[in-house]
């Protein structure tokens, strides 16, 4: 490393933001990254101004069609050191999909139906005869840690206690949780005997869940 970016590093604060970024799978902003090391954000873009200096990270500025300034993502820049943190290949992959995605115009039915396939070829594959239980199998093996609480007599929710998807669907929402969405109603819907009945994404004001109601009484056991 030169001189100028031994310096840049030096800093504890800043040697801090560079590593989330070298770990990162997507972009982050500055807000993000003042949530994760509990600074300003004022702060955090002043460090990250002086990282840009130093040729060690890149800015884009990302347009969502909303009225107002863009949002400023930042990640490396090409041929800044990893510090051995780079994400694995399918992890990176999964990051540049879903930039590809929204780049290219994808809307949230796109996303849902593309989860509700994938969705119906897993349902193809459990041998359970209850929605539920397959849709909990399905959402385990992904690494949602699905929690389930009865609602009521025919229906059950499903809170996601893990989501293996949260930095993307952080910086993508409407298509990695419609996604999600998706999934959630081509199982239940493949397996028969019930349908959902609410999902609750990141964007919404309460926990990530899904509510599953039971067509008869073996759906739900």
């Amino acid at each position: 490393m030169d001189l100028e970016v031994l310096k840049a590093l030096g800093d504890e604060t800043r040697y801090a933001m560079y590593r989330e970024l070298a770990s990162a799978t997507v972009p982050l902003c500055a807000q993000d990254l003042a949530d994760r090391l509990g600074l300003h954000a004022n702060t955090v873009r002043l460090h990250l101004e002086r990282l840009r200096e130093a040729g060690l990270v890149d800015v884009e500025a990302v347009h969502r069609g909303t009225v107002g300034r863009p949002q400023h993502r930042y990640s490396l820049a090409p041929g800044a050191p990893g510090l051995g943190l780079d994400p694995p290949a399918h992890v990176l992959l999964a990051g540049l999909l879903a930039a590809l995605a929204e780049r290219v115009g994808a809307v949230p039915d796109d996303a849902a139906d593309t989860g509700f396939a994938w969705g119906v070829e897993a349902g193809k594959r459990t041998r359970s005869r209850s929605c539920l239980r397959a849709l909990q199998s399905e959402l385990t093996q992904l690494g949602f840690e699905p929690a389930t609480d009865q609602e009521s007599d025919t229906a059950t929710r499903i809170d996601f206690l893990h989501c293996p998807f949260r930095e993307l669907a952080e910086a993508y929402p409407e298509l990695v949780c419609n996604l999600h969405r998706g999934l959630c109603e081509g199982v239940v819907d493949q397996v028969g005997g019930g349908r959902v009945e609410e999902f609750a994404a990141l964007y919404d004001h309460e926990p990530c869940h899904v509510v599953v109601s039971a067509g008869y009484p073996d759906a739900a056991e």
